[in-house]
């Protein structure tokens, strides 16, 4: 059946591709989850599909997937896609990353890589007997093992960076531009790795160094200036003229290079790095093609990959301990080099430390590596799998043992510190954090957080937080490195801000990238000792229930007081309106809008529903309120409203609609608020008040879904 669906090339190359890219994102959910690159689950995700897992339990299905006709279309286009995502990774190279820091990160980058290649030509010598083709030379095999050892994944590097808010840190700045020196390093290295292997005598790769020296400096001094040139006076927008003339020299680039003899890859990464960094073009010509390489491209070179890696290959003990010793030497050389280098130059054990796990990262680097040295017939294939194996290894343990190092809170802390001064000393100061996630909540929430915490700068602050969501995008990474001031400066904070200044209230706003918002948010509250935490609602992307994902996430789990914020065009806060039947979150429900009314002078009127009529019931309501309210309410503004009905949502409904500019009601199942997955019937407040609604949840809740009930 299998053989008759996949008859012929096309059908059979259209079912690799669904396969592979299905599965590559399957797994890139489930890696997310754990805290890890997608760049992990696609290598994952290529042995997979191959004869290591899919050829052993199933191989009539492996073999009618991948027969090994179908191999040299199928590795054609995963060098196209390498191509491309080369020359991205040129891209994203910019000279203005060692501005300021190109002693100490030359000098680390440099240590990382001779290190760790001095250890991999040494094991070289000894795996050369056994792990070495019979056609290979030493000298090829042992340069290669050592630049194989030597690399560091530039662009997953750069994602953790950006995913882990320190891309504009200390630690954050030095690990980029080592990272990129190390890349520009150890790609000339392989180029000359590349041709000795592929010469037959010492002269021939001599000349083809020689060639490749004339190459880089031609591409540096007269091609970059021309096209610098060019940038400036044009000043045309990316047309599709200039997007096939930038692909054409791109092949040109390839081409040369393949002709030369260090591969076509070598040629796309230059041409990237010499590309005019100037304005949007690069980020608008990456973000152009880049869809494209990382979502079809690269996921059929890790299938091709996949399919050369046999883990069957290591079939005994002692395999599997020269491939710990391979995981050992390359973490030990890299992770040693890097710390070391970092400490001589002054920098902290813990920074130092933080910077020699970041450099080991290897990730679709070092892969590209090695399909070149296995397509050069430098590395047998059990040699290959092994090094897969260490890629792996070492790019998956770089998130825990970051995570170990460097906690997220630390970093968070250093981050949200960044130019602020220090917090004066006022034991009655008010602390609110407004999160904002699109720029048209920001005026509603900076007008109810003003109207909370109030605008004594001795004894109010505000912040105003703005997630962004990372993408795993060449562009994106372009964008974050042109933010000088990215928590100062981002867009998505001028509403807000615009706000602030009507109210004369001061406001520091906070902004980064964050892949888990929920529990960035709690983190933030936590190093801000925030009394309140105030979020905008929007619509979820499945199912009716408004207080799910990250409002669910925030207050499921912050220590504060959280409120969410339902606008619904409210420009004044003249007249609150608060439901009260006298749980916890009533009663910071209530707390919040006696605040609103202390601040705005607001009048506030409290709605205690009864079900009977019966005396007792009413006299212990009424007591209950005074308790709460104290005596002489209508000198304080307050109006106190006793109801009897069988149905509270409908009677606060009803009283909703009376002219009242917000209902503050805290969470709970009296209230229909309680958290459900795929609730349809519940929260009948949020979507039928005709008024805008704030939800409240009392501080230090362990549980909302458990209280609720």
């Amino acid at each position: 059946m299998a053989h008759a669906l996949l008859h012929g090339p096309l059908p059979l190359f259209i079912a690799q591709t669904i396969a592979i890219i299905v599965c590559s994102r399957l797994l890139g959910r489930l890696a997310r989850a754990l805290g890890q690159p997608m760049v992990v689950a696609e290598i994952i995700a290529g042995v997979l599909l191959g004869p290591s897992l899919l050829g052993l339990f199933a191989p009539s299905l492996e073999g009618a997937l991948f027969p090994k006709a179908s191999m040299p279309l199928l590795g054609m286009l995963s060098q196209v896609g390498l191509i491309l995502f080369m020359f991205l990774i040129g891209l994203e190279l910019d000279p203005k990353l060692l501005r300021g820091r190109a002693h100490s990160s030359v000098a680390i980058s440099h240590t990382s890589i001779a290190l760790p290649f001095v250890l991999g030509a040494l094991l070289a010598v000894r795996l050369y007997p056994t792990l070495a083709p019979a056609s290979v030379a030493l000298l090829p095999f042992t340069l290669f093992m050592g630049a194989a050892m030597s690399i560091t994944a530039f662009p997953v590097l750069a994602r953790i960076l950006v995913e882990r808010r320190i891309l504009h840190s200390r630690i954050g700045a030095i690990a980029i531009a080592c990272a990129a020196v190390d890349d520009v390093t150890a790609w000339c290295i392989l180029a000359f790795v590349v041709s000795v292997a592929r010469s037959a005598q010492v002269l021939d790769a001599v000349r083809t160094c020689v060639f490749a020296l004339g190459y880089i400096l031609i591409m540096f001094f007269v091609v970059r200036p021309a096209l610098a040139r060019f940038a400036e006076r044009t000043k045309l927008g990316l047309s599709q003229n200039l997007v096939a003339l930038t692909l054409v020299l791109l092949l040109v680039s390839s081409w040369i290079t393949e002709l030369i003899g260090i591969h076509a890859l070598f040629g796309a990464f230059l041409f990237g790095a010499i590309l005019p960094k100037q304005g949007s073009f690069s980020s608008a010509f990456a973000e152009k093609i880049e869809d494209l390489v990382v979502v079809f491209l690269l996921p059929l070179f890790f299938a091709y990959s996949g399919l050369r890696t046999e883990l069957g290959l290591l079939n005994s003990a002692g395999s599997w301990l020269t491939c710990a010793i391979v995981i050992a030497l390359a973490s030990v050389g890299k992770f040693g080099g890097s710390t070391l280098a970092a400490r001589l130059t002054g920098m902290t054990l813990r920074e130092s430390s933080a910077i020699g796990v970041l450099m080991n990262t290897r990730g679709l680097m070092e892969l590209v590596v090695l399909n070149i040295g296995l397509d050069l017939g430098v590395i047998s294939p059990k040699l290959f799998t092994m090094m897969v194996i260490m890629a792996l290894v070492t790019t998956f343990a770089t998130t825990p043992l970051l995570n170990l190092i460097y906690p997220i809170e630390l970093m968070i802390r250093e981050l949200s510190d960044a130019g602020e001064p220090p917090a004066q000393a006022a034991t009655e100061r008010y602390t609110a954090l407004l999160c904002v996630s699109f720029e048209r909540t920001g005026p509603a929430l900076m007008t109810l957080g003003a109207a909370i915490a109030g605008s004594d700068p001795a004894l109010t602050r505000v912040y105003a937080l703005r997630l962004i969501r990372p993408a795993n995008r060449a562009s994106f990474v372009l964008e974050q490195h042109g933010q000088a001031q990215p928590l100062e400066e981002h867009a998505g904070l001028q509403p807000l801000l615009e706000r602030a200044e009507e109210l004369n209230v001061n406001v520091r706003p906070l902004s980064f990238v964050s892949g888990t918002p929920g529990q960035d948010i709690c983190d933030v509250a936590a190093v801000k000792q925030a009394d309140i935490v105030l979020l905008g609602w929007h619509k979820p992307m499945f199912g009716a229930t408004m207080l799910s994902g990250t409002v669910h996430d925030v207050m499921s789990n912050a220590a504060p007081l959280v409120g969410v914020l339902v606008d619904r065009g409210f420009s004044r806060l003249e007249r609150l309106l608060v439901p009260y039947l006298g749980s916890e979150h009533d009663r910071a429900a209530l707390l919040v809008a006696r605040r609103i009314a202390e601040h705005r002078g607001a009048k506030l009127t409290v709605l205690r529903v009864v079900e009977s009529d019966d005396e007792q019931a009413r006299t212990h309501a009424l007591a209950d309120l005074e308790r709460e309210l104290g005596p002489d309410l209508a000198e304080k503004g307050i109006e106190a409203r006793l109801i009897r009905s069988e149905n509270a949502v409908e009677t606060v409904l009803s009283h909703s609609a009376l002219g009242f500019d917000l209902l503050i009601v805290g969470i709970g199942r009296q209230w229909g608020l309680e958290h459900r997955s795929f609730g349809f019937q519940a929260e009948a407040l949020l979507k039928r008040s005709p008024t805008s609604v704030l939800v409240v949840r009392n501080e230090k809740s362990a549980n909302v879904s458990a209280e609720a009930g």
